[in-house]
């Protein structure tokens, strides 16, 4: 009897496992084919952005957003090829060799969960003394595109392409504030300025916010 049980329990703990290694797999690649649709989909924006540039203009300066960087959230919104949409602008970071497009804020795409998302209250880039808001997942996963900021240091260059003008940032500070869905953003307001938001590295109960001010364009 203790024979047939001990041979039961093993294979219990045998089809667990093949359970949880069927499960790994089928994670994986679903992470792989999420990652790949997004670079094709990249490269078709890419195109767009480059044969037709979509004029958007936003003049408030505040920011109210929801948790625009819980890493605990399983919701995607690749875009499919039926609801294709392309950037309107692109924002790069030299220092990381990081570029990403992004949509208009009003769009279905404008979201952390499948892009980087301009968050409502922004500006674009061409509104004088305003204030371009950009928050973005850190962490692990095809989704994470702002898990590099953390290198990021006071006096570091951010550039946003925008209606074919290329304009310049340098970051002038860099601060954390709790992980609530809200945040107070310090800036100069009578500089033109980017503002970088993610969750802090290895620590998701905050979030660093890395102000940027305008220092050329052209």
């Amino acid at each position: 009897m203790k024979k047939k049980q001990k041979r039961l329990s093993s294979q219990v703990v045998a089809l667990i496992g093949a359970i949880f290694i069927v499960a790994g797999i089928f994670l994986s690649l679903s992470s792989y084919i999420e990652e790949k649709r997004l670079i094709a989909f990249d490269y078709m924006n890419e195109q767009f952005y480059n044969d037709e540039q979509v004029v958007y203009d936003v003049t408030t300066d505040s920011v109210e957003s929801d948790d625009t960087s819980n890493d605990n959230t399983t919701t995607t919104n690749v875009p499919s090829s039926n609801q294709l949409e392309h950037y309107i602008g692109y924002l790069e970071i030299p220092k990381l060799g990081f570029r990403r497009g992004f949509y208009d804020i009003n769009s279905s795409l404008n979201t952390v969960e499948g892009n980087i998302e301009v968050i409502k209250g922004s500006s674009m880039p061409n509104v004088e003394k305003g204030n371009l808001i950009i928050a973005g997942h850190s962490g692990t996963g095809w989704k994470a595109f702002f898990n590099e900021l953390y290198r990021l240091e006071v006096g570091d260059e951010a550039r946003v392409l925008y209606q074919g003008v290329t304009y310049t940032y340098r970051i002038v500070n860099i601060y954390k504030d709790a992980n609530t869905g809200k945040l107070a953003i310090n800036r100069d307001y009578n500089k033109t300025t980017l503002t970088l938001i993610t969750c802090t590295n290895n620590d998701s109960s905050t979030q660093t916010i890395y102000i940027a001010e305008l220092v050329q364009q052209g």
